[in-house]
């Protein structure tokens, strides 16, 4: 059974840091490209990075704010977030097929079976 665990949530004010955490169990996670979504209360779900196997993407949005990473070993994506606006506010949360596809602006628009809970991150003064 796939199960995701998000964590690393939270009120940030304006320009300031946080690191989500995505673990994951039940599939292959390394031969798996793995996303993190966000969505607002309002406003439609938004693919925010990928990560496959040796590459990444980026939305327009958080490029050159947000850096995402994995840890195989550790069954665990993450995603540092610098320079946070009050626009980052939302439910962020990681999701995957279970397979190793090519991780581009394509992707986020798949049917993503697997998801997790998601974390808040608030980002207010």
């Amino acid at each position: 059974q796939v199960h995701f665990v998000e964590s690393g949530g939270g009120l940030v004010q304006p320009g300031g840091s946080l690191r989500l955490s995505c673990a994951a169990s039940g599939f292959s996670f390394d031969r798996s490209t793995i996303g993190w979504f966000r969505q607002a209360p309002g406003k439609e779900r938004e693919g925010v990075s990928c990560i496959s196997r040796g590459a990444d993407h980026y939305a327009d949005s958080v490029k050159g704010r947000f850096t995402i990473s994995r840890d195989n070993a550790k069954n665990t994506v993450y995603l540092q977030m610098n320079s946070l606006k009050p626009e980052d506010t939302a439910v962020y949360y990681c999701a995957t097929d279970g397979l190793l596809r090519a991780c581009d602006s394509n992707w986020y628009k798949r049917q993503l079976n697997y998801r997790g809970q998601g974390t808040q991150v608030t980002v207010s003064s």
